[in-house]
């Protein structure tokens, strides 16, 4: 490997041809969260999984992901960023091979375990190699990209699930959704075999081992249990174990605060709360995202349902929301150059109103809906959406140094991950099966309201520092 200040050019074709490979690395992860929603049905019919099996095939991955992130982070900060991202993606894409392969349901749990656990290593590492790649005053424009990819991915799973569902290409059937993955592990490890340049740190961090148990089985325990409500109701056995999680978790959090104390390397990073952006970003980003994976949800029932449209039928209906969340997200700069965190709230609001005018049209037809006339508002709503996702993540991480960012690469994504887990608990929990259009209107109103308190706290978030003087040398921090 290069030196790690020659890694820090940030202009060269280099640097952003390994930044395409941790683009197309987090595609893939956050894409296997949710693509296998629609297409559960088919794989229930064709390997006869159980309730119990189907609950793992679409929780298991999301559990051994959030488990792992925070010792695959500890562990890229021990032995290279480079060298675990390298080995992930060869591991996350032989595990899709597996899960595309697996002959019966019990063997696509365990695929989809270890598949999880593929994936958070390479999510782990990506905020610290981006941080390494380029220089400071790009962080802003690469970290937007990233959480474009992210967010994108997040809705494009269902979609492109239902699609490959449908259209069975090759004559796969649900096998496609996992083996697609071939194809994009092997370009993303060719870009970060010949572009990734950065160097394992001089000083090895210690691993925390009774930090790794607490932090893993709290997560787990939490992750499991809102997986359980989301799919089988409010009851009382999964409201006991989140009772034992939160508990578990403020033992963990004392242990990481002794051992900070003791400066010995605590696996979790509470000092990072104490900026102002981390900490109420954290807040934000678990709403949004709660908000968002749960919009998803609801949509994908009201859409299948309710009014009946067929998968492919609803990634049309849903196609102008991703387009203007694209449009938001390449927007989103010049927006908070000239507003600031108060066109992060004005996107927020944009994409509430939106929900609810769509809540009102359909309620006012009687669920006859037209695409045509739908198409504005549904392009409006994706744009308020990218314009509040993309730049948030940005302006979360701005006031972290360079070590601290490394430091936030595994705890970022996990925070999301809670995120995902509460919106879809909580949506479930409160409307278990209401699969009619009033609770459709319920859900998706109670969603929009839910935004809208979402968009009164982000202008708490501090405002980010212009823009430095790209004429200035940039600083070469060592990697983690």
């Amino acid at each position: 490997m290069t030196s790690g200040a020659g890694a820090r050019a940030g202009s060269g074709p280099g640097a952003w041809a390994a930044f395409a490979g941790c683009l197309l690395s987090v595609f893939m992860q956050m894409i296997d969260v949710t693509i296998v929603n629609t297409a559960l049905p088919a794989i229930t019919a064709d390997l006869r999984a159980s309730s119990a099996a189907q609950l793992l095939i679409v929780s298991g991955y999301s559990l051994a992901f959030a488990c792992a992130l925070l010792p695959a982070a500890r562990a890229g900060a021990m032995a290279g960023r480079r060298r675990i991202f390298l080995a992930a993606v060869v591991a996350f894409t032989a595990t899709s091979v597996w899960c595309g392969t697996a002959g019966s349901a019990d063997e696509l749990v365990i695929a989809r375990i270890f598949q999880g656990v593929a994936g958070a290593g390479m999510a782990a590492q990506t905020i610290a190699m981006i941080t390494a790649l380029f220089p400071r005053e790009m962080h802003t424009r690469v970290f937007a990209l990233y959480g474009a990819t992210s967010g994108f991915a997040g809705l494009l799973g269902p979609i492109l699930g239902g699609a490959l569902v449908t259209a069975d290409p090759g004559g796969f059937g649900w096998h496609s959704i996992f083996l697609m993955n071939l194809p994009l592990g092997a370009v993303t490890l060719v870009l970060a075999w010949r572009h990734l340049r950065i160097d394992t740190p001089p000083q090895r961090s210690a691993l925390d081992p009774a930090g790794v148990v607490l932090c893993a089985a709290t997560l787990f325990g939490l992750l499991y249990a809102l997986s359980e409500i989301h799919l089988r109701g409010w009851r009382p056995v999964p409201c006991l174990i989140i009772v034992a999680a939160l508990a578990l978790g403020a033992v963990t959090i004392l242990h990481e605060r002794r051992t900070a104390r003791r400066d010995a390397g605590p696996l979790l990073r509470l000092d990072l709360f104490g900026d102002r952006g981390f900490a109420i970003g954290s807040i934000v980003v678990t709403g949004f995202f709660g908000v968002f994976t749960a919009f998803v949800f609801a949509i994908s029932i009201t859409l299948q349902d309710v009014l009946d449209f067929s998968p492919w039928k609803t990634g049309l209906a849903m196609t102008p929301f991703a387009l203007g969340a694209g449009a938001g997200a390449l927007l989103s700069p010049v927006f908070v150059r000239r507003w600031g965190v108060r066109s992060l709230a004005a996107g927020l609001v944009l994409f509430a109103v939106c929900v609810l005018i769509g809540v009102a049209y359909v309620n006012i037809t009687d669920g006859r809906v037209s695409l045509l006339l739908c198409a504005a508002p549904v392009f409006l709503c994706g744009f308020g959406a990218g314009a509040f996702a993309v730049p948030l993540q940005p302006i979360m991480l701005s006031g972290l140094d360079d070590g601290r960012l490394a430091e936030a690469s595994g705890l970022l994504p996990t925070i999301e991950q809670i995120g995902n887990g509460v919106g879809l608990a909580v949506l479930s929990a409160v409307f278990f099966r209401a699969h009619t259009l009033d609770g459709s209107t319920v859900m998706l109103s109670a969603i929009a309201a839910v935004a809208l308190v979402l968009a009164a706290v982000t202008p708490a978030l501090p405002d980010p520092a212009p823009t430095p003087d790209r004429s200035a040398p940039a600083s070469a921090p060592a990697v983690n």
